[in-house]
């Protein structure tokens, strides 16, 4: 860190000195000045290092972040978002016809679900179809229903895709016997196409680029393992890079990038997350509600690695009510974005969890920009002596725009199932 400068070196004294400076040359050119040379040029080079030291004081001070300034910005900004969210929630909540549950769904929203209707996908033959990906090829593109597939229990060793042309898909699977769809693509394997890697965000088993995805009581599966210190083994379990999408009593099994939460408002609620480094990662803003998150990792990783990479981006990642178990050591987060942006809220946190809890990525830059805070959480992972000092404990008001469905816009679009 710069050495700050001596308070004497102000901006007045700088002109002040230059003033000087200014009056001691022109002696040189006075006849009447008696000043003894010698002396003149003494005075002139006090003065002239005098003049440099206070200049590259006054640059070193401006280049000294102020870390207060920066946090009370980055929670005035979080808090004002929240009160637009609400204001906007109450006039949607008044234009709700008596009777209602308050909501306002938006339109596109409201007309396909009146018009819903479903598919059945069983391996036996029993169903309308016996695999995923056959049901989603016989829906027409810019579908505008909710299409239900209801997928049979079983084991899908499927790679599916879900275009953008293909909104208001819902995958809903059996509470009590899940189907699983699995895969074991990975970062570093070669495409069928052009022989090239898939890097990981080609290497998801389930990708959804389609808008109003919905996914119930389904596994997600990528069984790649994760070496340590190995290049490629990325295995992405689901990407959503949809927005308004939801997800209840889903389960996400994988090692390293199990989660690819892209982009996009997202909601997740009591789901299973499983994975080694990264396990949850991308530039979403998604809330994840009743979630319990299991490492696997053998050594020291990270739970998630949020890309915000702009202050004025809402991405980043809340946790509510959640679980934090497993083997090894993690960090809460690591800033994978400059501007990086994760919350935990009540959330129980076990020994697994780092005394540290945050990790910069190595760039110290992100100190002052990243915003990582913590709620009321609870368990031996959540003593706070040992963080980073750039971690926060939140209040009641900062935690606020955190803790609801109004962090994902929610009123307008999430539909219990």
């Amino acid at each position: 860190m710069p050495i700050p400068c001596p308070p004497s070196l102000s901006l007045f004294h700088l002109q002040s000195i230059r003033t000087h400076w200014h009056f001691i040359f022109s002696c040189q050119t006075i006849t009447s000045c008696t000043m003894d040379p010698n002396v003149l040029m003494a005075l002139k080079y006090h003065f002239y290092f005098l003049l440099l030291l206070s200049a590259t004081c006054l640059k070193l001070s401006s280049s000294i972040p102020d870390t207060e300034t920066d946090h009370d910005k980055k929670v005035s900004w979080n808090i004002d978002n929240h009160r637009r969210r609400e204001i906007l929630e109450s006039k949607s909540n008044l234009q709700a016809p008596a009777g209602s549950t308050g909501k306002v769904l938006d339109d596109k929203l409201r007309k396909a679900e009146m018009r819903n209707m479903t598919l059945t996908v069983n391996q036996n033959g029993t169903g309308d179809f016996k695999t995923i990906g056959e049901a989603l090829k016989s829906i027409p593109p810019y579908n505008t229903r909710r299409v239900i597939i209801a997928i049979k229990p079983g084991v899908y060793r499927e790679k599916i895709a879900i275009p953008r042309t293909l909104p208001f898909i819902t995958f809903l699977g059996d509470s009590s016997d899940p189907p699983i769809i699995t895969g074991n693509d990975t970062a570093s394997s070669l495409s069928g196409k052009d022989g090239k890697p898939l890097r990981t965000f080609q290497s998801a088993t389930v990708a959804v680029d389609a808008n109003y995805f919905t996914a119930i009581n389904v596994k997600f599966e990528n069984t790649a393992t994760h070496e340590i210190g190995s290049k490629g083994g990325q295995g992405v379990a689901l990407r959503i890079s949809g927005t308004k999408a939801a997800f209840y009593n889903c389960s996400f099994y994988g090692s390293q990038d199990t989660l690819y939460d892209h982009k996009g408002l997202h909601y997740f609620s009591n789901c299973f997350i499983q994975g080694s480094v990264d396990f949850i990662f991308g530039s979403g803003r998604s809330l994840y509600e009743n979630c319990h998150l299991n490492s696997v990792t053998k050594k020291v990783a990270s739970l998630t690695a949020q890309k915000r990479s702009n202050s004025s981006l809402e991405s980043g990642f809340s946790f509510k009510d959640c679980v934090v178990t497993g083997s090894g050591l993690v960090y809460l987060g690591r800033a994978w974005g400059d501007y990086s942006r994760v919350v935990f809220s009540y959330t129980y946190m076990d020994r697994v969890v780092l005394p540290q809890g945050w990790n910069d990525w190595g760039d110290q830059n992100r100190d002052t920009r990243v915003f990582y805070g913590e709620y009321k959480c609870s368990g031996p992972g959540a003593n706070f002596a040992g963080r980073v000092p750039w971690a926060r404990i939140l209040t009641d008001e900062e935690a606020q725009p955190f803790i609801g469905t109004s962090y994902v816009d929610g009123d307008t679009w999430l539909i219990t199932p």
